[in-house]
């Protein structure tokens, strides 16, 4: 847990009072908990935008962020609003002008296709409708689709142009504007195209069915794509769902009234009834209950809580009814800042995206330069008529090779899985994090708060001879008073269970990596570690000596507490083992990740819990610079590092390794520092976080792998290397339809994260 905490002072109070005095920071020595810098970080993670003033963000395109919605003017996807709250409304909009185009574009385009494939099965349809009318008619049904359902195609292909940023709308652009072009020439002028162009009557062939297919067929795409990212969301959604949408707020008159959560401010006093979600984060002032926190730690088990306990926004209440004082509202809560987190890691780019990027880069001209080779090469060694079989092939190179399943690869892969991390409590900072997570083969591990519950007891009380047990404890709770530390908390409690009320302390100091000291009653008081007793000039006697050493072989972490330059006791705390811990430190090293303790704790304590847990390495005694340097040891072996932990002394070891994972329980500067937090602070959710990442990686691998594949086949096939072999030509019609489906295949293989299993 943390090496520091602040703590209040809490007065009796009938009514709502300003924030509590905040009292300086109360650190302790002994073992890991030994010396601890003053750690009260108002850094927090950005909250959600201020409504009103959203930005919109390319998903695959970072740096644009534009005031307004509309295409991406790099890669001309649709921009996404950057406040996550605003991202349901965007989505459906989307979808629903989407799916406008795409039935008005159907509507239109099966009547073209019908009647420009009929006359060739059924012959005697011309009777009907001579030739001539036939395209006429064609022409006119498919004016509203390249003007009206299609026309955001060409805008964006035509902005593509004018920018330079050459993207998936560029080539349809040119493939369906070329169909169309050609063809209403074509009827309008026949005459101005030489013979190479005519078919055996005489005539020149049309493509409205071309252009008006594609089109419809981009807009499928289009309109199925907005639906799967509408999906991606959905466990953003899902969390901010969890808030509670009203509080009731208790006046100083005692009366009650009930207002939006948004209307809460700090300081009010809140009432919460059975079943109730907790509308903000705070701390009970009057009852008690039980509250369900699977929301935020996955254990279905409620957690007891009485007066002065904390909780947190989302939760519901059990059966109890309590009062409760609100402490961060609004973008301040825990699940506030869950949603920024997860929405800003949703739009990261993990480091193999630049591979994408690279090919996305020169991909276009390639595609352009490609289809001008083949309509040469049709043109000059094509069987009659030789320019309509290359315009043909020309045209379906354009279309087949639209790089939007390349561009959706990545992003995609990790909106849902950082979603589906979430929804397990594992909150990713950014994609960067996700990847590197995949190449772990070390994991440094700090003990308290990580392997162990973080919540010691007082076990052992030795005085001294000549000193009384009763004094020793008094003076080692007076340094402690007020501290919300797992140390000092069994300190103070074992003080109040005796009935010893401290006393106030003077000249309060911390020394990092060893303890904390001040004055009592005029006398000089230490307490913490060994060596920091050792400083002050205090010897153990043998006899304390052995009691330290027999304490700390049972795992227990021993203090000393010194007056003036003589060690006055020996204080014991036992912080047990996490239950889960057993189960996920086997499951990490089945997955052949090498385990290291880093502890401030003895030698004799490390020893015991190392062994207890089958860990093979550990290094006990070790101060925060410590960490670091074993941390840049091990990469510096060519190791990839994660570091686990949750205290102060644990953020600068987080910071320096590959990845830094903080369990959500410790202090918000771990938190700051780790690109991957734990929620539930459990162990077992590093093995899910490595799992999470390995099927990422892999789902990331398939859709690039998906995307290459189907533009090194696709693109040759539509360049016709296949017609002197087989006879068989590509239709654009067909090749649209396929670089529809390359997109939607790789949103739906994206998709399936979400029901990933993250254990084995």
């Amino acid at each position: 847990m943390s090496d520091c905490c602040s703590h209040h002072k809490k007065e009796e109070k009938p009514a709502p009072s300003p924030e509590p005095e905040k009292k300086a920071c109360c650190c302790h020595g002994g073992g890991e908990h030994g010396g601890h810098e003053h750690h009260h970080s108002s850094a927090k993670p950005a909250g959600p935008v201020v409504p009103g003033v959203t930005m919109y963000i390319c998903p695959m395109c970072p740096s644009v962020r534009e005031p307004k919605p509309g295409p991406c003017p790099i890669c001309g996807m649709p921009l996404e609003p950057e406040d996550p709250t605003a991202g349901d409304e965007a989505a459906r909009e989307e979808y629903r002008a989407m799916s406008r185009r795409f039935w008005g574009s159907l509507f239109f385009s099966v009547p073209v296709f019908l009647l420009a494939m009929l006359p060739m099965l059924w012959p005697g349809m011309n009777d009907l409708l001579p030739q001539g009318i036939n395209r006429w008619v064609q022409l006119v049904l498919t004016l509203p689709v390249v003007f009206w359902a299609g026309n955001f195609v060409f805008i964006r292909g035509f902005n593509s142009l004018k920018g330079l940023n050459l993207n998936m709308f560029t080539l349809i652009m040119c493939g369906a504007g070329a169909a169309f072009l050609f063809s209403t020439v074509a009827l309008i002028a026949p005459g101005i195209f030489p013979d190479s162009f005519r078919s055996e009557g005489g005539g020149v062939h049309v493509y409205f069915e071309s252009a008006a297919v594609i089109l419809s067929l981009v807009l499928l795409g289009q309109m199925l794509e907005a639906r799967a990212r509408g999906r991606t969301g959905e466990a953003l959604r899902a969390l901010m769902d969890q808030a509670a949408k009203s509080a009731r707020v208790v006046h100083d008159d005692g009366s009650e009234e009930e207002i939006p959560v948004s209307d809460v401010e700090e300081g009010m006093w809140l009432r919460v009834r059975p079943g109730e979600k907790i509308p903000v984060d705070g701390a009970l002032v009057e009852g008690s209950s039980s509250v369900d926190e699977s929301m935020l730690t996955g254990e279905s088990v409620p957690v007891e809580k009485q007066v002065d306990d904390t909780v947190t926004g989302g939760t519901i209440n059990g059966r109890g009814s309590f009062i409760m004082e609100a402490k961060q509202v609004g973008a301040d809560t825990v699940l506030a800042h869950i949603v920024a987190q997860v929405a800003e890691a949703q739009r990261s780019r993990a480091p193999v995206q630049a591979v994408a990027d690279k090919v996305a880069g020169v991909f276009v001209p390639v595609v352009v330069g490609i289809a001008v080779v083949a309509f040469i090469c049709w043109a000059l060694w094509g069987p009659s008529p030789a320019l309509a079989f290359a315009f043909v092939n020309a045209v379906s190179v354009l279309i087949i090779a639209c790089p939007c399943a390349l561009g959706l690869a990545t992003p995609i892969s990790i909106m849902v899985g950082v979603g589906r991390g979430a929804k397990e409590g594992i909150l990713i900072k950014n994609a960067e994090s996700l990847e590197k997570l995949e190449k772990i083969d070390t994991l440094c591990l700090d003990k308290t708060g990580t392997l162990t519950e973080g919540k010691p007891t007082l076990t052992d009380l030795v005085a001294a001879e000549g000193e009384d047990e009763r004094e020793v404890l008094r003076m080692a709770a007076a340094l402690e008073q007020g501290s919300e530390h797992p140390l000092a908390a069994a300190i103070a409690q074992a003080a109040k269970e005796r009935d010893i009320k401290p006393d106030k302390v003077e000249d309060f100091e911390s020394v990092t990596g060893g303890g904390i000291m001040g004055k009592l009653d005029g006398d000089s008081i230490r307490v913490g570690n060994m060596a920091f007793a050792q400083d002050a000039g205090a010897a153990l006697e043998d006899t304390l000596k052995a009691k330290a050493e027999a304490l700390s072989a049972e795992g227990k972490t021993v203090m000393a507490v010194v007056r003036g330059d003589k060690v006055a006791g020996l204080i014991a705390v036992a912080d047990p083992i996490k239950a889960s811990t057993p189960e996920a430190v086997k499951s990490l090293q089945k997955r052949g990740v090498r385990l290291v303790m880093l502890t401030g704790d003895n030698e004799g304590t490390a020893k015991a819990v190392a062994e207890k847990l089958g860990i093979k390495e550990y290094r006990a005694g070790i101060k925060p610079d410590d960490k670091i340097e074993a941390v840049k040891k091990l990469r510096a072996e060519g190791r990839r590092v994660a570091m686990a932990g949750d205290g102060v002394n644990d953020a600068p070891a987080l910071s320096a390794a590959d990845v830094g994972i903080a369990m959500g329980t410790g202090t918000d500067v771990a938190i700051e520092s780790a690109g991957v937090t734990l929620v539930k602070g459990d162990l077992r959710g590093v093995d899910h976080a490595i799992a999470l990442s390995h099927t990422v990686m892999r789902n990331i691998r398939q859709n690039l792998f998906f995307a290459f594949i189907y533009n090194g086949i696709g693109v040759p096939v539509a360049a016709g290397v296949l017609y002197p072999l087989i006879g068989v030509l590509l239709s654009p019609m067909i090749a649209a339809a396929a670089m529809s489906l390359s997109s939607v295949s790789v949103i739906t293989n994206a998709l399936r994260l979400k029901s990933a299993r993250l254990q084995d």
